[in-house]
């Protein structure tokens, strides 16, 4: 992957060139067009079933289906710009019109509107065009907003606590995502939090923040056990009957001065256990199901707390979905066993260390491909007693 260079310089023809055909190749192309052409069938297919419903699409007239899909397309814009529109539309119809009748020889009273009838139509269509992208670029402005907000909850790359070091990375396959991870420092101990909320976009991201709250004034309020903190969180998605939303998590806590720590799993991918002393690595596959699958009382009864040891030069590592099923250009997933394999070789490495190792696998892995789920993940170590924490790699 190239870094943008970002130096200022002189903007000429040559760069505006350059500027207007990036990303500009054939596979690039093909995706995109792929996508936008996905995206009007659907358009398609859903105003034939809001105009139709009881119609069969194959019975449905010709005709029809033109004024089905021109309608939806219409009923995007606001009042004034569809009577633009439609002034754009009349004045192509009324040129084509006008020049068959032409090719007949026959004149008509618009015959004299012809030369305007073009320019008028072309310019009223290009308005509405750039009216559309310039709203398309505030939105686009008002989601790099949210992002910026998003981000800014989420922990610093970096954390330690006593001989304890986090180190975690957060990419998100929109504008803002549904993915969570936290760390939390507390006077007992260390709490990591990895979360991943159904679907992607504004609504999850907006659902992540609600349950990063109210994980903070648990923490603080509470200091809960692992299990105890998901009950509470499944209470809470609970709570509202119509919610449908679910949200897979692993918590975490470490205790201070200890060599171990409790840890609870629901539904969530099993992080990879890496021990120096035994130079092996373990799936923390602990029972549990999904927050807000099924009633708290349900889930109290099968979620699992364990306790594992934790001794110097230890690592652990949480990570989302996203980040083993994201695909090269081939199809075939990152997959647990290759995260495996990385914790195999740098386990016994600093936290940092390990996350960059990650995400330089991945990279090279998926190439230029565009990641289709956010990818979340942290690597937790703990250093030698007295040893330099921070790592400057």
């Amino acid at each position: 992957m190239g870094l943008k260079n970002e130096a200022k310089s002189v903007y000429d023809t040559r760069t505006f060139y350059k500027e207007y055909v990036s990303g500009m190749n054939s596979r690039q192309l093909g995706l995109e067009f792929q996508s936008d052409s996905e995206r009007l069938k659907k358009l398609y297919y859903d105003a034939l079933q809001e105009n139709n419903p009881s119609v069969q699409p194959k019975k449905i007239p010709f005709l029809q289906k033109v004024l089905s899909l021109l309608s939806a397309l219409t009923k995007r814009l606001n009042p004034v710009r569809r009577l633009v529109f439609g002034v754009a539309m009349v004045g192509f119809l009324l040129y084509f019109l006008i020049s068959i009748f032409e090719a007949l020889f026959v004149v008509t009273i618009f015959s004299g509107l012809k030369p305007i009838l073009m320019p008028v139509a072309f310019l009223s269509v290009l308005t509405i065009l750039l009216i559309e992208l310039l709203e398309k670029s505030d939105v686009q402005q008002e989601l790099n907003f949210a992002r910026d907000i998003q981000l800014s909850l989420l922990p610093p790359s970096t954390i330690t606590k006593n001989n304890l070091e986090v180190y975690s990375f957060a990419a998100t396959a929109s504008e803002v995502g549904g993915d969570y991870v936290d760390v939390i420092n507390t006077e007992k101990g260390t709490y990591v939090i990895i979360a991943d909320v159904s679907g992607k976009g504004m609504s999850a991201a907006l659902y992540m923040v609600r349950i990063q709250a109210l994980v903070h004034l648990l923490v603080n309020k509470q200091h809960p056990s692992p299990k105890e903190l998901l009950l509470e969180l499944n209470d809470y998605i609970k709570s509202n009957k119509t919610d449908k939303t679910f949200v897979t998590g692993c918590v975490a806590f470490f205790p201070s001065d200890s060599n171990f720590f409790t840890f609870s799993r629901a539904g969530h991918n099993p992080p990879i256990l890496y021990s120096k002393s035994n130079d092996s690595t373990y799936n923390l596959r602990t029972d549990g199901f999904a927050l807000g699958m099924t009633s708290t009382k349900i889930l109290k009864e099968k979620l699992v707390e364990k306790k594992f040891r934790f001794e110097e030069q230890d690592s652990i590592l949480f990570y989302t979905d996203g980040l083993t099923e994201a695909r090269n250009n081939r199809g075939e997933e990152f997959s647990a066993e290759r995260l495996d394999g990385i914790m195999s070789i740098y386990g016994s490495l600093h936290s940092k260390t390990i996350s960059r190792k990650v995400q330089t696998s991945l990279e090279s892995f998926i190439g230029s491909e565009k990641n289709l789920d956010d990818i979340t993940f942290t690597a937790v170590h703990r250093n030698p007693q007295g040893s330099l924490v921070a790592s400057k790699e």
